[in-house]
């Protein structure tokens, strides 16, 4: 079929879906939502045989659904309704919840029912849920109605039928509002550590939880528990890797990120590591660094940590949105050669949920008195941590992407021997709708994987892949079909098997031998050369679009118009040839790349 996504932007969740119904041979456009861009001859434009919004902040008009069958995903379960469905299911602790794939009409959410699915909530942030449990359970959703769809003899369902044959236990309709900051408010005398970690995942990364903080206005994003330190409440204790710790009535919580709130009349303001955000209003604060191999560690956070399980070493790290600044990267090849320095055969590389990673730290950047030269050093920063990966050779490296990777962070991810990569994760391997070329040394492990010609085409198509496509490619070795939750537990079962292998021992020998022949023939630092001159000419001219993008991406600017390779010119191209032609010009494009929007289904700033 031809099938249209209608969405707000091409987030993670619309992403995903481009992939997957790609995957099983659907054409798929996309249409951006916006202001000044009129939908129902936007959607004629496609002629589409069914649309479907993954992601839609605003009311289909009249005149489309009524012409086509419009296929709304909403994040809650049969019979919930609202802008805020996911965020109050956080914020009230429930355990289990479900998406609903459901027939636009002229109530909100109030559409007959094509399909719904369960899923289970976890302790986890707002954002990590919904790529995580809420997409997969989006997705299955989505592909059920799409092939009802095709049936063409299913009969979609009153939500109050649908709700009791779902099983549902409560289908009351229930329309909820908006959670608003009176309710989020965090009172710091009062509130336990579970209730003040609840409000930040349940904000979490958009839109923040408002609050008071060294004499100004701030978002709090993110959350993780303390036990270890005490003071009063709302006292900041400790600062660490960025985060700043802060006092609760029974324990203590880290913050990893802040953002200032808007003042009238000021630019949008933008997420940074919380001890850069305060800057010169934070106290002198202990930094509670912690060893990447501890004696032992009480309940806190760290978002870089190392285990071991026999032979088998495991290197993690979870970054705020998957972005890795100049210093975040230094720590992590600090780690890493801590970890290569361990007696073990097998080393795996990633975390065990959510982002893997999406390259340099675009905000840090934006942030910086001299954005040219904090980019010219971040990306010298992951090419160092790439080489560290590239050349070693007395222990297998595994990558283990347990979600979501972006343009660098896919290919630190393929400088690995072996790449897992969980079944729902969507890798985005290009570079150019940011303006760049690239580099972390992807003009030699691209094409090492999957051919210069399709090395190529990915960078000039610009499209996600999913983990089924990503295999099919060569661009990794195994999908690992599981939860969020599972991945760490299987990807461990699969690293010990590895490291048993009788094969393991000569794959490892062999390495030396490999990496001396190609530095004979075509040396690692060639490579690297030529990707950094490039950057370093675009980084150095203040004309080049990547300024421009990269303030819009981080600023959240609107777009102008839906990107060319998104449309129907592109979708059609696709489906006859395989290929998507390249848009002549990448202005406007900057909110398509990095790292997928997260926020919520209709929630904004």
């Amino acid at each position: 079929m031809h099938i249209l996504l209608l969405a707000s932007a091409f987030n993670s969740l619309t992403q995903r879906a481009h992939a997957e119904l790609r995957d099983r041979g659907h054409t798929v456009a996309v249409e951006l939502a916006l202001p000044d861009s009129p939908l129902p001859e936007a959607v004629r434009r496609h002629a589409p045989q069914l649309v479907v919004a993954p992601m839609l902040k605003t009311a289909i008009p009249e005149e489309v659904w009524t012409a086509y069958t419009c296929l709304v995903v909403h994040p809650g379960p049969v019979g919930d309704r609202g802008p805020s469905s996911l965020d109050w299911a956080i914020h009230e602790g429930v355990e289990e919840w479900g998406v609903t794939v459901l027939q636009a009409d002229a109530e909100m959410d109030g559409g007959d029912v094509w399909a719904s699915v369960s899923c289970r909530i976890p302790q986890v942030s707002k954002s990590e849920l919904y790529r995580g449990e809420i997409a997969d359970a989006a997705i299955e959703a989505v592909l059920l109605a799409v092939e009802r769809f095709a049936g063409g003899t299913y009969v979609p369902r009153e939500q109050d039928a649908a709700g009791t044959a779902a099983g549902v236990a409560d289908a009351r309709l229930r329309s909820r509002p908006y959670l608003d900051q009176s309710v989020r408010r965090i009172d710091w005398a009062e509130d336990s550590t579970e209730d003040v970690l609840r409000k930040l995942r349940a904000a979490d990364s958009q839109p923040g939880v408002l609050d008071e903080l060294l004499g100004g206005e701030w978002y709090l994003h993110g959350g993780h528990p303390e036990t270890g330190l005490r003071g009063r409440p709302g006292e900041l204790l400790a600062t660490r890797a960025g985060a700043v710790c802060r006092a609760t009535k029974d324990g203590a919580v880290w913050i990893p990120e802040l953002r200032p709130r808007r003042g009238p009349g000021q630019p949008p303001t933008f997420k940074l590591p919380a001890v850069q955000a305060l800057g010169d209003r934070l106290p002198s604060l202990p930094e509670r660094a912690l060893p990447l191999l501890p004696e032992a560690r009480h309940g806190t956070w760290t978002d870089i940590g190392y285990r071991e399980d026999g032979n088998v070493g495991f290197l993690s790290f979870s970054f705020p949105g998957g972005a890795m600044s100049t210093e975040q990267c230094r720590r992590l090849l600090d780690a890493y050669r801590e970890a290569c320095a361990r007696p073990t055969s097998v080393l795996v590389l990633g975390g065990e949920r959510d982002f893997f990673s999406n390259g340099i730290h675009l905000n840090v950047i934006e942030a910086a008195a001299d954005p040219a030269a904090e980019s010219w050093a971040n990306i010298n920063a992951i090419d160092d941590l790439v080489e560290a990966v590239l050349t070693t050779t007395d222990r297998l490296v595994v990558s283990a992407i347990p979600g979501n990777a972006a343009a660098g962070g896919v290919m630190l991810a393929l400088a690995a021997d072996e790449v897992w990569c969980r079944s729902g994760a969507v890798l985005n391997p290009h570079y150019r709708l940011m303006g760049l070329y690239g580099s972390e040394y992807w003009t030699y492990t691209l094409p090492r994987r999957v051919g210069a010609e399709a090395a190529e085409r990915l960078m000039r198509e610009a499209l996600p892949v999913s983990s089924a496509g990503a295999v099919r490619l060569g661009l990794v070795d195994r999908v690992v079909d599981c939860g969020p939750d599972a991945f760490g537990r299987e990807v461990g079962g699969l690293a010990a098997r590895l490291a048993s292998l009788p094969a393991t021992a000569s794959r490892i020998a062999a390495k030396k031998t490999e990496l001396d022949l190609l530095e004979s023939a075509t040396p690692l630092a060639g490579f690297r050369e030529r990707e950094l001159t490039r950057m370093r000419r675009t980084f150095a001219d203040p004309d080049a679009p990547y300024h421009a993008l990269r303030r819009s991406f981080v600023h959240k600017e609107r777009l102008s118009c839906t990107p060319p390779h998104l449309g129907p010119a592109a979708a059609a191209a696709g489906a006859r040839t395989g290929q998507v032609p390249s848009a002549a010009d990448v202005t406007g494009m900057a909110h398509d790349v990095g790292a997928p929007r997260p926020d919520g289904w209709y929630e904004g700033e």
